[in-house]
């Protein structure tokens, strides 16, 4: 109970000074380069910068955020620990073979899930996390496959590129919810149109933020069909399928209680049609048998 605390405590933090931040920036450039904020191009300028702007911000700020949200354990290179020391072996060599300049750091967090991600704002400043539940219940092929899963990540530029996604459907969903509320509010009688402007953009941002939602997550889910390949690439396919394997029987672990990091792991959880539908991870079982019909292609 105390962890979950910790993390929306410090996840709600983060919230504030991001849009502390933005309105301070806002603030700047309405006094200092004039800049009008109630035309259309005004308008796309403000959702830009809270949308892109909170999501870049964010990504800045992802490795200190999974530091203080999961209490992680950083594992320094020249470890005499032996269990450490193998795991930042095997994500420097899986690094050196994904041609990455700079070796993540890599870290442990105590959970009981089977579990571990990948973040950092670029793939020079990025780090590999896995769970103690992991470590316990996978063998070193499987713990393998998983570190070349998230290693193919930071190669692929996913933190960037996800969060450039995020941030302009943020963009976009901020500035139709304003677009549409104008429009509708138009329509009413003066009195009570800046209510009901009002109250149609937190409506609409709500509505259109779940469609969002849904484009968001399907690029994640393709993302994470890449990282299969790419960790399969790395760490061989047979490792890559048995960590897979490993995970979808041990998917009832896979912790819910911070959905912020959700998309940075490895393993999502179970669901029906709707679930996946708003899922940033494909089922395993789909991501096992594409991995097998490229062996067998």
């Amino acid at each position: 109970m105390f962890a979950i605390a910790k993390r929306v405590f410090f996840f709600t933090i983060v919230n504030i000074l991001v849009i502390a931040t933005l309105s301070i920036t806002a603030h700047l450039l309405t006094t200092f380069f004039g800049i009008d904020f109630s035309g259309y191009t005004g308008l796309l300028i403000f959702c830009a910068i809270f949308g892109m702007g909170g999501a870049f911000i964010s990504l800045a700020m992802s490795k200190m955020m999974a530091k203080w949200m999961f209490g992680l354990r950083i594992i320094e290179p020249r470890t005499t620990d032996p269990v450490g020391r193998q795991i930042v072996e095997v994500v420097h060599d899986l690094s050196r073979k994904a041609r990455l300049s700079k070796m993540p750091e890599v870290a442990v967090y105590e959970s009981e899930e089977v579990n571990a991600f990948a973040t950092g704002p670029s793939k020079n400043n990025s780090l590999v996390a896995v769970s103690t539940g992991l470590l316990r219940r996978m063998n070193k092929d499987q713990v393998e496959g998983v570190l070349g899963h998230e290693v193919a990540h930071i190669a692929n530029g996913d933190m960037v590129t996800m969060t450039l996604i995020q941030g302009i459907i943020n963009a976009l969903v901020m500035f139709a919810a304003r677009i549409i509320a104008g429009i509708i509010a138009s329509q009413v009688e003066e009195r009570s149109r800046h209510t009901i402007h009002f109250l149609l953009v937190i409506v609409l941002q709500i509505l259109l933020g779940f469609l969002g939602m849904i484009v968001v997550n399907g690029f994640s889910r393709y993302r994470e069909y890449r990282a299969d390949a790419g960790g399969s690439r790395l760490a061989g396919r047979e490792k890559m399928i048995g960590a897979l394997r490993a995970l979808a029987n041990t998917d009832e672990l896979v912790e819910a209680d911070h959905p912020s990091m959700a998309s940075l792991k490895i393993a999502g959880g179970r669901g029906n049609l709707m679930a996946k539908l708003f899922s940033t991870h494909p089922p395993i079982e789909d991501r096992i048998l594409r991995l097998e019909s490229a062996v067998r292609s």
